[in-house]
């Protein structure tokens, strides 16, 4: 039997598909921008028929029945990052989360998720039978496949193929194929205001030409992304390949000519973004997609000189710890790699880190500074002070590596917003730092 027969042998509808799942099965269902989202639907259908059935995924951007006490008894969620969708069943008692770095996720597949069944969302098979894991799947979904017993593929006309290393599945491989046209997930790039600008030119300041780039979630990564575009010849080692990152290849910015490792290509674990991104990487041989096991390891990304490594935050507390995932008891979204690049890119040779946030945000509170003497309860710290190198608002740029505690609580203090520096300097006296 060719593959094309072979495909069309495994050919099921979503809901001839989803008979396979029985009560007690634990299921992987996508992460992001590859998430099956046509079988989660076809399998909600069955919900009466069947009881105790998990599903294991990551940043949900859709708000799914799965996640209200409508479903409890016959579905729960397991997640290891917290999407709109994912709080939602956290705040409704549907969904547990488990915290730790992106470069140990194939622990969280083994220990945590533990699926018998995988449901995958694939590019329709070249000419050999290969299907490509599409925007996200890059980033662990083969190792998904070898712990499954059933793998049910939905194989999305919409999905991106990309080239790599394990970026794809053969039908010999899958046991159910669905065919399924949807539309990832996007993330709109929305407008920069005059702080954002402010804040991430203090860090493009301090980036040089020939560096890799490293950018994470929010518009403070965009708006440093974006404001690169005077620098010449960077690379790219990054969990998460950006629309900044996109339209610096476009511009020539980007040549990945000087990465002394892994020279040539923009190296990455999934794209997320707006729909014109991924229509960018789809069959583009420039770009190279690795799990998060390569990818993310610390020593890899430390491999690269002047790797530059540029992350989020909520809070900074005077001691230098960052809260970018968990404030207050809410979980926001995850640990994710911040941990994994702030490390590696220190361990590089010329390598920076920085954490940047605005000094204030304004929330249904009212507005509140950003640097506090310390974090509200239920607070997790994300990045630990023995981690962080860099932080940056609009009020400048800090290196507290070399720091002790009580010149941090100073440097922090100055890049708090004037508002609320003789406050942080009370408490930081409360704390014994000043």
């Amino acid at each position: 039997m060719g593959w094309k027969e072979e495909y069309q042998s495994k050919l099921r509808t979503p809901e001839e598909a989803v008979k396979v799942i029985h009560s007690g099965d634990r299921i992987y269902t996508g992460t992001s921008s590859s998430i099956a989202y046509r079988l989660i639907e076809a399998l909600y259908g069955r919900k009466d028929e069947l009881e105790n059935v998990v599903m294991c995924h990551g940043m949900m951007g859709q708000q799914l029945p799965i996640f209200t006490p409508e479903a409890k008894g016959h579905f729960s969620t397991v997640t290891y990052f917290a999407g709109a969708g994912d709080r939602l069943g956290i705040k409704s008692g549907q969904t547990t989360f488990t915290s730790f770095h992106l470069s140990q996720i194939e622990y969280w597949c083994r220990e945590v998720a533990q699926p018998n069944v995988a449901f995958l969302e694939v590019s329709p098979p070249d000419k050999k039978g290969f299907m490509s894991y599409g925007a996200y799947g890059t980033s662990f979904h083969d190792y998904v496949r070898e712990l499954a017993d059933t793998v049910v593929l939905q194989v999305n006309p919409n999905a991106p193929y990309v080239y790599g290393r394990k970026n794809k599945i053969h039908i010999s491989q899958a046991d159910i194929v669905v065919e399924a046209e949807s539309q990832s997930d996007t993330v709109p790039n929305l407008p920069l205001d005059e702080k954002l600008n402010i804040l991430s030119k203090f860090i493009v300041d301090l980036i040089p030409d020939g560096a890799v780039i490293q950018l994470g979630l929010g518009g403070i990564s965009n708006a440093v992304g974006f404001g690169l575009r005077e620098k010449n010849d960077l690379g790219i080692h990054t969990e998460m390949f950006t629309d900044s990152m996109m339209e610096l290849t476009r511009l020539g910015v980007i040549t990945n000519k000087k990465k002394n490792f892994m020279p040539g290509k923009s190296v990455t674990s999934f794209a997320l973004g707006t729909r014109e991104l991924y229509n960018f990487i789809d069959h583009n041989q420039e770009l190279y997609f690795a799990p998060y096991s390569f990818v993310n390891d610390p020593y890899t990304i430390g491999r690269n000189n002047n790797m530059i490594s540029v992350n989020t935050a909520m809070a900074v507390d005077l001691y230098g710890q960052v809260a970018a995932d968990c404030l207050g008891g809410k979980q926001q979204s995850a640990i994710g790699g911040q941990v994994d690049y702030v490390r590696g890119a220190q361990i590089s040779k010329g390598g920076k880190s920085f954490i940047a946030l605005t000094s204030t945000v304004t929330n249904k509170n009212g507005v509140s500074s950003r640097i506090v003497p310390a974090f509200p309860a239920g607070t997790a710290v994300t990045t630990s002070r023995a981690d962080v190198q860099y932080v940056a608002t609009e009020y400048g740029c800090v290196n507290l590596k070399a720091l002790t505690m009580d010149d941090r609580a100073r440097a922090l203090i100055s890049l708090a917003h004037p508002d609320y520096r003789d406050e942080l300097a009370e408490g930081a006296k409360k704390l014994g730092l000043l």
